[in-house]
């Protein structure tokens, strides 16, 4: 196999001929003209490329972050898990707080339920201690004259019980 290698393998020598004046002389009329019209492609394209189209620029615009291009950089790449972490922590942040709002809306609530009901349990033990005074358990007597009790004449005594 080695030695039908070797027998394909055919050394290749190109012999250069000189060319003649007129074949020289038209190679470079040719390359000329190739570059006279590559020249005058060169110029339609700068003629045509306006101020409005956007030229590339290295600098952070409001373009570049909208269209994504700055997400292909390697610095972003690079530190893509960075970015996850804040945005979860962010949100996480945020979710905190919005329970923690929630929780002290609540806990007002509850404090302005238990001041009115300490207001309206005081309310009813005034109402009641009022209602509970000899004064006016005797007014009431009085204007129900059917009950047999009534005021003591006499100051009440003391008993003594001998031990």
């Amino acid at each position: 196999m080695a030695e039908d290698k070797k027998q394909d393998e055919v050394p290749l020598v190109i012999e250069e001929q000189p060319l003649a004046e007129e074949q020289v002389s038209g190679a470079e009329e040719e390359d000329k003209a190739k570059e006279s019209t590559l020249k005058e492609t060169i110029q339609m394209i700068k003629e045509s490329a306006s101020e409005e189209d956007p030229k590339p620029s290295s600098q952070l615009n409001l373009r570049t972050i909208l269209g994504g291009d700055l997400l292909t950089t390697e610095v972003v790449r690079s530190q893509i898990w960075l970015f996850v972490l804040i945005v979860a922590f962010s949100i996480v942040y945020v979710a905190f707080r919005y329970q923690c709002q929630q929780d002290m809306i609540a806990i007002d609530k509850l404090e302005q339920k238990l001041t009115d009901a300490k207001y309206k349990a005081l309310s009813s033990s005034s109402t009641l201690t009022e209602k509970c005074r000899e004064s006016h358990v005797l007014d009431i007597l009085k204007q129900n004259q059917d009950s047999l009790l009534h005021q003591a004449d006499q100051p009440p005594y003391i008993i003594e019980v001998p031990e």
